[in-house]
């Protein structure tokens, strides 16, 4: 599917629930409010999209390219991002509870008031992350880079 299909479908207010989008080119795509559940990005390249209030509960975000990316008020409930690139990232008010986040890169992420509990964030990189205010109980903080 090309970028045009993807926010086409999201504009009128399609579902992509399951859609098979590994190593798409979705670069700074509009995916407000996008159906996203369950949906493979895998290596995908998501970097300067807006993905405000997407539903990405348990997407398959692996590897993929998230720098700069809009995900304010988005829901990655149980979403897979090992080793995804979230560095600039704006993740305000993100519910990302139970998400794997072990090898990601959150460099410069803005996480304020995000819901980090039960997420796994074990050898992320978190180097001037603002957390304030994150809900991180009983995240996996092992190995986190958190200070230069």
């Amino acid at each position: 599917m090309t970028k045009q299909e993807v926010e086409q479908k999201v504009a009128n207010r399609e579902s992509l629930r399951n859609a098979n989008l590994s190593d798409a080119n979705l670069i700074g795509a509009d995916l407000r409010d996008a159906d996203l559940r369950d949906a493979d990005l895998i290596g995908a390249d998501l970097s300067d999209a807006d993905l405000s209030g997407a539903d990405l509960i348990d997407a398959d975000l692996r590897n993929a390219d998230l720098r700069n990316a809009g995900l304010r008020y988005a829901d990655l409930r149980s979403a897979d991002l090992r080793n995804a690139d979230l560095s600039d990232a704006d993740l305000r008010y993100a519910d990302l509870r139970n998400a794997d986040l072990s090898d990601a890169d959150l460099r410069n992420a803005d996480l304020r008031d995000a819901d980090l509990r039960n997420a796994d964030l074990s050898d992320a990189d978190l180097r001037n992350a603002d957390l304030s205010d994150a809900d991180l109980r009983n995240a996996n903080l092992r190995n986190a880079g958190l200070i230069e």
